[in-house]
């Protein structure tokens, strides 16, 4: 927030939407009738329409910079978290697939992942050795 003596250059580098809507209108609340509880008028002939704001805001950024921001959204994390979930359940799931078909001795040993991957080694290359002969 800023104070009537305060001016747009103090404000900290991580300054909320709203503060930045009115900075554009003299930086300071000073004598606007924000200050008894309504909307400025300076604000109301900004915020026309609801995504106007956001709009110019994102239209200056870079590619990059709005892709971080979309990414940073609640709504984006979950689904790719969810996403994610999947992906490794999709994974162990193959591990596991491909536990049952390596031949161990007890047959029900917990292998790590690294183990499956390199018993898979051994016994396709025992396979082509039994092939070959």
């Amino acid at each position: 927030m800023l104070n009537s003596d305060q001016t747009e250059i103090d404000l900290p580098p991580t300054h909320s939407e709203s503060e930045s809507v009115f900075s554009d209108c003299g930086g300071g609340r000073a004598g606007s009738t924000e200050d008894a509880g309504g909307v400025g008028l300076c604000a109301q002939s900004r915020i026309a329409e609801p995504g106007e704001a956001v709009k110019k805001d994102l239209q200056h950024l870079s590619r990059e910079e709005r892709r971080r921001r979309r990414r940073a959204t609640a709504k984006y994390r979950t689904a790719h978290a969810t996403r994610e979930r999947i992906r490794v359940e999709a994974f162990n799931m193959a591990f596991a697939e491909l536990r049952k078909l390596l031949p161990t001795l007890p047959p029900d040993k917990k292998l790590s992942k690294i183990e499956i991957l390199r018993l898979a080694i051994c016994y396709i290359s025992y396979l082509n050795h039994v092939l070959d002969v």
